[in-house]
């Protein structure tokens, strides 16, 4: 099955928590109102989690409701970044 990698810049979220109204089963939103990517792991600057196939269209539409544009989703096989 195809693997997706979702790198999250947390940093720069601004709580829209549009995400989480798309996908609440993989984000939340903190105290801090700054979304949490459930289940990523820290690396450097950002978050990412590897998801399958079946995720793919739930954490795209989370990726594309972003209005600041700090959720992205790279294909594993190719490297393409889908958004």
């Amino acid at each position: 099955m195809k693997k997706y990698k979702v790198i999250y810049e947390r940093k720069n979220c601004i709580g829209a928590a549009t995400c989480v109204a798309a996908n609440d089963d993989r984000w939340r939103l903190l105290d801090d109102g700054k979304a949490e990517l459930k289940d990523s792991v820290k690396k450097d600057a950002h978050f990412e989690l590897i998801i399958e196939e079946t995720e793919l269209e739930k954490m795209m539409d989370a990726a594309r409701s972003c209005p600041v544009n700090v959720i992205h989703i790279e294909d594993m096989e190719t490297g393409k970044r889908l958004v």
